[in-house]
């Protein structure tokens, strides 16, 4: 069994970090926010400081969640890691472990077979192992996206000006693309090998539950 029944799938993401030393988390909710904020609490169980904050625009893009802790980062880099997602610390060690700390996305190269790759976001390196394209629909594709990331004060910069132009029904992966198309390297970070599942859907959750 991946994952127990009596606990919220948060935690996972959580307990990830905690692993490999991080020691501040801040998490974004929306609706029944303050179950979530039940379940966790201030994150003393867990050995590190919990903060919350509201995103009033839940029904937009997961972008505009991620942009609600700008003033929380103070324009230092994060780990970003997708609320709904079940990774082990490798992973986000890995991606600490490299030399720089820039935009950066941990990618799969071999999927398993619990990876629903119609639904997955697919991604093309050029040969810097860099971002070329990414998304849902891509036919041809190198890797996966894990939902791990590393992002700086360039990606809230990237939200914003996409927020003035478009609204709130902005994604992470749009974020990608402007900065890519502003001639910013969106580097990757080669996670294949290391667990993550992405549950969204009552199957996914039987699935991880075998």
């Amino acid at each position: 069994m991946l994952v127990n029944d009596k606990v919220p799938l948060i935690r996972y993401p959580i307990e990830a970090l905690v692993a490999v030393g991080i020691s501040e988390i801040a998490i974004v909710v929306g609706y029944l926010g303050d179950k979530v904020v039940e379940a966790l609490g201030d994150g003393s169980h867990f050995g590190v400081r919990l903060e919350y904050f509201f995103n009033s625009d839940y029904l937009g893009g997961n972008a505009i969640s991620v942009y609600k802790a700008r003033d929380w980062a103070q324009g230092a880099p994060i780990v970003l890691c997708m609320g709904d997602h079940l990774i082990k610390g490798e992973m986000v060690r890995r991606l600490l472990d490299r030399q720089t700390l820039d935009e950066t996305l941990c990618v799969d190269y071999t999927p398993a077979p619990h990876h629903q790759l119609a639904e997955a976001t697919k991604i093309t390196v050029d040969g810097a192992g860099c971002i070329k394209d990414i998304g849902k629909d891509l036919v041809y594709w190198d890797a996966l996206d894990t939902g791990v990331f590393l992002v700086t004060e360039s990606f809230f910069k990237a939200v914003h000006e996409l927020v003035h132009r478009l609204g709130t029904n902005i994604e992470i992966t749009d974020a990608i693309l402007h900065l890519i198309s502003q001639g910013h390297r969106f580097n990757t970070c080669n996670v294949s090998g290391c667990f993550w599942m992405d549950v969204d859907t009552e199957e996914d959750l039987n699935r991880a539950r075998i």
